[in-house]
C-alpha cells in the first residue's frame, strides 16, 4: 500500500459503503479486513481521519461533537474497511442516546469476524476521562489489538507534551510502542499512525489466532 515515495498508506480509492444504526442492523458483508476509530466526542476523530487518509470531507468536521451516531463503514484501496465508531461521552448528548451508543459500540467489536485492531483517540491536553478507561477496559477484555494516539498534540509546548505523554502513558499503563503523539494541523504523527495501521492489516485476524487455543482445552 506504500507508494515509491515512501509515504505509508496512500489513498488510491475511497468509497462509504453506509452506516450501521442498531446492533442487529445492517452491516457490510465483506471479507475486507477492518480498522476501527473511536474516541470521545471531542477528541478530534474527523480531523484526524481526513489527515490520514488526505481526503478533505472524508470524514466529516463538525462544530458539534456527538453527530456521528452510526458505525460508518469506507472501503480504502478495495484492500480495506475503515470504521468510524460514534464519539462516546460528551455531556451535551442525552443519557439515553449515549446508553445507546454503547451497546452499538461494543456490539460491533464483539461481532465483527474481519477486525484487526482499534485507533483509539485521547486528547493530549487532558488526563484520561472515566469514559476513556472504560473503553480501554472493554478493548482488553475483548482482548482485540489497540493503538492509542493522543491527539492535538500542537497545542502545547515541547515540554508540556513531554510530561502529558509520559503522564498519560503511566497513567494507562501503555508500552510507548502503542502511542502514537498525532497533529492534524501540522500533520505529525500521520505516517506513523499509517505505518501501524498497515502493520495491523498485514496481521491474521487475533479471533483466528485465539480459536485453535480456545477448542484445544
Amino acid at each position: 500500500m506504500s507508494a515509491t515515495s515512501g509515504e505509508p498508506l496512500v489513498t488510491r480509492s475511497l468509497e462509504f459503503i453506509g452506516g450501521m444504526a442498531s446492533v442487529a442492523g445492517w452491516r457490510p458483508e465483506s471479507s475486507l479486513p477492518e480498522i476501527a476509530f473511536a474516541g470521545r466526542s471531542n477528541v478530534g476523530k474527523s480531523s484526524l481521519l481526513n489527515r490520514l487518509i488526505h481526503r478533505k470531507k472524508m470524514a466529516r468536521v463538525s462544530n458539534t461533537p456527538g453527530r456521528t451516531r452510526e458505525v460508518n463503514f469506507f472501503r480504502v484501496n478495495d484492500a480495506f474497511i475503515l470504521v468510524d465508531l460514534p464519539g462516546y461521552g460528551y455531556a451535551r448528548v442525552s443519557k439515553e442516546k449515549r446508553a445507546e451508543w454503547r451497546p452499538l459500540i461494543e456490539g460491533f467489536m464483539r461481532s465483527s469476524e474481519q477486525l484487526r485492531g482499534i485507533v483509539l483517540l485521547l486528547d493530549v491536553r487532558h488526563d484520561p476521562t472515566k469514559d476513556d478507561r472504560l473503553m480501554l477496559d472493554f478493548l482488553s477484555e475483548v482482548g482485540v489489538p489497540t493503538i492509542v494516539v493522543l491527539t492535538k498534540i500542537d497545542k502545547l509546548t515541547a515540554k508540556q507534551r513531554a510530561e502529558q505523554i509520559f503522564s498519560i502513558s503511566r497513567d494507562l499503563a501503555l508500552d510507548s510502542e502503542q502511542v502514537i503523539a498525532f497533529s492534524a494541523v501540522t500533520g505529525e504523527g500521520r505516517n506513523e499512525l499509517a505505518e501501524a495501521v498497515e502493520g495491523l492489516l498485514s496481521q491474521p485476524s487475533w479471533r483466528a489466532v485465539a480459536a485453535p487455543e480456545a477448542t484445544a482445552e
